[in-house]
């Protein structure tokens, strides 16, 4: 098993998707998900999952029941206050990346937890972004 890993949106949906025959589309995100101790997710990208997931909303079902069953290796993360100013912080100093809200928060949570492995599908933005106190942390991408 793999250590704790933060997910994006795009990470989760590669994961879940799944082709007409019932084969996983990208089997390393699901591989991912499956390997990782923890998976953290925070609460905004659960809302953008949701959108993304409006026309599948059993999928969506089954993905909040899996999220909030202690069972499972998910953790819900509540975004706090001081990940939103940190999400702001970091979309400035990397403002040539247009990271946005939810991306910055899943790399302000990522530093706060000190979880630096992301699943992510948008390696542009997290291989070039830095975190920590002195920007000096790299992400590392999953798969």
């Amino acid at each position: 098993m793999a250590g704790a890993l933060i997910a994006d949106t795009g990470g989760l949906l590669r994961a879940f998707a799944k082709r007409p025959d019932g084969r996983l589309t990208w089997p390393e995100y699901a591989s991912a998900l499956r390997r990782a101790a923890v998976v953290v997710v925070p609460a905004l990208v659960l809302a953008e999952v949701d959108y993304f997931l409006r026309g599948e909303r059993a999928a969506m079902r089954k993905f909040v029941a899996e999220l909030f069953d202690p069972s499972t290796t998910y953790e819900f993360e509540a975004v706090l206050p001081s990940d939103i100013v940190r999400a702001l912080q970091l979309d400035a100093k990397f403002h040539e990346l247009d990271l946005g809200l939810v991306d910055g928060t899943v790399a302000a949570v990522a530093e706060r937890r000190r979880i630096y492995q992301v699943l992510t599908t948008d390696h542009r933005d997290f291989a070039t972004l830095r975190v920590g106190e002195r920007y000096d942390k790299a992400l590392t991408l999953l798969p």
